[in-house]
């Protein structure tokens, strides 16, 4: 399926829900909707279903205007954070509704692998009331993926689950989703987990379309501040600083050697992932000393807030590693991994990806 959005907007009342934008999906592909709570994912998404009419604009799917068109008369699949179930029916046949209505055969076996790579596989003969929150939102993904349909739109779809279970179903939706034939939306508020399903990804801001593309090229050059500001967990480290020739000066003095386009404003903004500092001192590194604020653990990677004359500085460093607060502690950064953004918070220089790209 070819979806497209042709220059749809989205008012209620005197509130503008979604601002003029324009959005072609790539089919059978994934399109992930990145974004915090409230920037239009999900009035997004019900436009894309037929759930929602735009106020302005059109809905494109292969080339025909389908606008006014119910969702009733369209082939989509659809699960929402607040997981919808038949209740009078066992997960099994919950799960095998799409496949009977289609006439499928093997719909046990279907049924079966489904309900496996979802981990529900031992609830198929209960009754959903019978389970948790987040095992009856499987339920719901595992019939929207029964379904097959050539629209796909997944609204937070494993928001309701523990942090193990929803690193392992990641991995296993992406796997479903690459051997599919559906054009998939998936709207999330983490840009790991957009990281993680690659493909497409669209940022959004209070109801904008900040930038569209393969999610790899949106994460390493956001085109502006507050793209980078969604497409990074933790948040990126921001500094003001100054165009000098052959660089960039930070408040302290400290010069980055970049090469700046040169017509690259005076006033500008540094931007470093918490990933690129480092305690470490590598050779062509600059480094700045500050004290330790907090350090905390999360899984494998150990976040420490520094204050510095830069500002305050978060580190994300691989492994686990104890400070002590108030601890004094050197942060070493490579300048070519600095993210420089203009006055008008446009993107000026971004690092180079391995290939020169």
């Amino acid at each position: 399926m070819q979806l497209a959005l042709d220059s749809i907007s989205k008012k209620v009342g005197a509130q503008t829900w979604l601002y003029d934008m324009s959005l072609a999906l790539q089919g059978n592909a994934v399109t992930v909707l990145l974004g915090a709570t409230q920037a239009g994912k999900t009035s997004l998404m019900r436009i894309m279903a037929g759930l929602d009419v735009p106020t302005h604009g059109r809905v494109l799917v292969d080339g025909k205007d389908v606008t006014g068109t119910p969702v009733r008369d369209r082939n989509v699949a659809m699960v929402y954070q607040q997981f919808i179930n038949y209740p009078s029916m066992k997960v099994f046949d919950n799960i095998a509704s799409p496949l009977k209505l289609r006439g499928e055969k093997n719909i046990d076996a279907r049924v079966r692998e489904l309900a496996s790579r979802l981990h529900i596989e031992m609830f198929l003969d209960r009754l959903p009331a019978e389970l948790s929150g987040g095992q009856q939102q499987r339920v719901a993904l595992a019939r929207a993926l029964a379904k097959g349909a050539p629209l796909m739109l997944l609204d937070e779809p494993l928001v309701n689950l523990d942090y193990k279970l929803r690193e392992e179903l990641r991995e296993e939706l992406t796997q479903l989703f690459a051997a599919g034939q559906s054009t998939v939306v998936y709207a999330t508020t983490e840009p790991g987990e957009a990281l993680l399903l690659g493909g497409y990804t669209a940022v959004m801001h209070e109801g904008r379309l900040l930038q569209y593309g393969p999610t790899a090229e949106v994460f390493h050059a956001p085109n502006s501040l507050s793209v980078a500001r969604a497409f990074s967990d933790p948040p990126m480290n921001l500094m003001t600083a100054t165009r000098q020739d052959g660089g960039v000066r930070l408040s302290d003095g400290t010069v980055l050697p970049l090469p700046l386009p040169p017509t690259t404003s005076a006033s500008l903004t540094v931007g470093v992932r918490a990933s690129a500092l480092r305690v470490q001192a590598r050779p062509g590194d600059v480094e700045v000393q500050g004290v330790v604020e907090l350090a905390e653990i999360s899984g494998s990677d150990t976040f420490v807030h520094v204050d510095t004359p830069w500002g305050e500085l978060v580190a994300q460093l691989t492994g686990v590693h104890y400070f002590e607060l108030g601890a004094q502690v050197r942060l070493h950064l490579n300048p070519a991994q600095a993210y420089v953004f203009g006055a008008d918070e446009a993107l000026v220089l971004a690092p180079q990806r391995a290939g020169g790209r």
